[in-house]
């Protein structure tokens, strides 16, 4: 593997792999991946694409809680010169590391060159599974008030149900957090019929994937946990042949 000399620049590939499949990693993602001295992440998502690392290529995996120090070891290898792939499921500028390690960048001063290799999201992979549910204005939401205040997250939720916007729920329940899920609910059910249709996915793309489509008001009965991607249709939204559709308005303007 050729080394970098100290005439090019440090680079630091951010790099999204996706919600789980092979398949489903681009290109871009799998030479970045494939190129790097050292392919640094979350143990969970670097399992995943073992398929793609030599044993010639320094691995560096930790824990979940761990976010900052597995940046900041990712832009200190780059900074010394080595080429690094920081490896984050889905996409990496959603919900995931390009923010923090742009922090860190502005933080330190580095100069290092930052890298966003996009990769597809759960938010994608889950819409394709369950059918067209995204197919109008959507907002996508984190139940997780690890770093968000739940105040604010609860203002976001009703926003979102005021608006008719179709909501995506990243993190709905974990083992400490049971409630959250239970008061976007309530919310969704304040300005929204019981029987709007509601996508669940959990480990989508991956083995053990399973797929639940369901009501506003009988969410809450099928499995949801943090593997789960909840998407909540809008007024408009409606179930055909077993897929969650919302209307992009082709019909009320031009007629089918």
């Amino acid at each position: 593997m050729t080394k970098r000399t100290t005439q090019q620049p440090a680079v630091l590939s951010v790099v999204g792999t996706g919600p789980g499949a092979l398949d489903l990693i681009t290109p871009r993602a799998r030479l970045a991946i494939e190129d790097a001295d050292v392919v640094v992440g979350y143990r969970t998502y670097l399992d995943l694409i073992t398929a793609f690392i030599s044993p010639e290529q320094e691995v560096i995996s930790s824990q979940m809680m761990q976010e900052i120090d597995r940046c900041r070891k990712a832009l200190a290898l780059a900074d010394s010169g080595r080429r690094v792939a920081l490896v984050c499921g889905g996409d990496p500028g959603i919900y995931a590391m390009a923010g923090l390690v742009y922090e860190l960048v502005q933080e330190s001063g580095s100069s290092t060159r930052i890298e966003i290799i996009p990769g597809i999201a759960a938010l994608n992979s889950c819409a394709a599974i369950l059918g067209a549910p995204l197919m109008h204005d959507f907002a996508a939401i984190s139940l997780s008030d690890l770093m968000t205040p739940w105040q604010v997250i609860e203002k976001r939720l009703q926003a979102a149900a005021m608006a008719d916007f179709v909501t995506v729920i990243y993190n709905p329940r974990s083992k400490k957090r049971q409630t959250q899920i239970i008061r976007a609910r309530e919310i969704m059910l304040e300005h929204r019929a019981g029987q709007t249709p509601v996508g669940i996915v959990s480990g989508a793309t991956r083995p053990h994937e399973t797929v639940e489509l369901t009501s506003l008001e009988k969410m809450l009965t099928r499995e949801i946990g943090m593997q789960s991607t909840v998407i909540i249709g809008n007024c408009a939204t409606f179930v055909y042949a077993d897929k969650m559709i919302t209307p992009r308005g082709y019909k009320n303007k031009y007629g089918l």
